[in-house]
């Protein structure tokens, strides 16, 4: 009985994450769903630019999402942060590849002369270019199966989010000409994100 006992919240806690997950799921679809019934409606005025920022927008929001996880789970005490942390991170890359398959197809048209030009002399582009290059490992290693392979070199890999977010937000940064306010939201966002790991690496050291 004491056995039974035990093992029902674990059930139950189980549900719960699994419950959160699929809605966690559908969350990060939404803006994807909202995206195309816009263009599809024909709200967008220029549909190549209007997708290219939302999914450009998205993939910032989601690898924030990703990095804001730990300093989740470390302040509510509670696990299914962590469990929650390769959906978003996946969503990220997911968001990451729509945004550079819409300027290499939609933008560029398969013009890939015109791309490594702009990849070698437009900043914004180099840094974005850089940032979905540094993701694409993280993304294919996510499984379990990559983490029993690599062991402690897969954490060592996955440090990697810190460098690509650096560069995505960079990527908007540099991109908007005029008015700076998200791009400042985003970087203000990444500091803190960034700055609670280094407190709390030099409170531990």
């Amino acid at each position: 009985m004491t056995t039974l006992r035990m093992k029902l919240p674990a059930s139950a806690a189980d549900r719960r994450l699994s419950i959160g997950k699929a809605l966690l799921f559908i969350a990060c679809l939404l803006p994807l769903a909202r995206a195309a019934w816009i263009v599809l409606s024909g709200e967008a005025v220029n549909p190549v630019e209007f997708i290219t920022r939302s999914t450009g927008t998205w993939t910032l929001v989601w690898l924030l999402a990703t990095l804001s996880m730990t300093p989740l789970r470390r302040l509510s005490g509670q696990a299914w942060p962590l469990k929650c942390r390769r959906m978003l991170g996946l969503f990220a890359f997911f968001y990451a590849s729509l945004h550079f398959t819409t300027y290499v197809w939609l933008d560029q048209f398969f013009d890939w002369h015109h791309i490594l030009k702009d990849i070698a002399k437009r900043p914004f582009i180099t840094v974005g270019f850089a940032a979905i290059v540094l993701m694409s490992p993280l993304a294919l290693t996510s499984t379990q199966g990559w983490m029993r392979r690599l062991k402690r070199n897969w954490g060592k890999l996955h440090r990697l989010v810190y460098p690509v977010a650096i560069l995505a937000v960079t990527h908007y940064w540099w991109l908007v000409k005029k008015d700076i306010t998200q791009p400042l939201i985003y970087a203000a966002a990444l500091a803190a994100l960034l700055g609670l790991r280094l407190w709390w690496r030099a409170r531990k050291a």
